[in-house]
């Protein structure tokens, strides 16, 4: 990258840093993932995880000159985008098959309560 060979060796080792940074944090991603709490969580983990993993392509593509391996990260963002908005969509239809779920289960309660005359039709 540079001609100056201590600027070399220091835009090398920040890069390096940068890398090792970059896996420590991947392993909290991969931990918050896991444990979730909640499916949105998981879904943000996940795309954080493939964010890292881009620049950790794009650093090692810095590291070794190859301007290939860039592009590389480049596909790699594309495919991880797609992986998020289908893990949304995902978790969107399952949302809303439960909401219809419980809306379902509480027009049943209301209609057996109905049913067995305890129900308030106004009289009382």
């Amino acid at each position: 990258m540079f001609e100056n060979p201590a600027y070399a060796a220091a835009s090398r080792a920040i890069l390096m840093g940068g890398i090792a940074l970059l896996a420590l944090l991947l392993l909290f991603c991969i931990l918050r993932s896991i444990r979730g709490p909640r499916v949105a969580d998981r879904i943000l983990s996940v795309n954080m995880a493939g964010t890292m993993i881009i620049t950790a392509i794009i650093f090692i593509g810095c590291l070794q000159g190859d301007t290939s391996i860039i592009d590389i990260g480049l596909l790699y963002a594309m495919i991880s985008f797609l992986g998020v908005v289908v893990f949304s969509r995902i978790y969107r239809g399952e949302y809303w098959s439960l909401k219809r779920g419980e809306q379902q289960a509480m027009e049943r309660e209301e209609e057996q309560a109905y049913e067995e005359g305890l129900h308030s039709d106004g009289d009382d």
